[in-house]
């Protein structure tokens, strides 16, 4: 389970980088439903790096939408 919750924080973090760019918000809706699927692995974990990567990308990709308007 950690190791799936990391390489899923891994994937997200890659597509997040994109998806920082102008018109490509739509990207963070996808990263933020990995987050939400790496969290929820990661929570069953003894060792807590899975879930924390997750909750950082999480983070950074709500606060690019909600100064994006949720959809820029």
């Amino acid at each position: 389970m950690q190791i799936i919750s990391v390489l899923i924080g891994l994937v997200c973090a890659a597509l997040l980088v994109p998806g920082l760019i102008p018109l490509l918000g739509w990207l963070q809706w996808a990263v933020l439903a990995g987050c939400v699927v790496g969290i929820i692995f990661g929570s069953f974990c003894q060792r807590k790096i899975g879930l924390t990567i997750n909750v950082a990308v999480a983070l950074v990709a709500a606060l690019r939408l909600f100064m994006g308007g949720g959809v820029l």
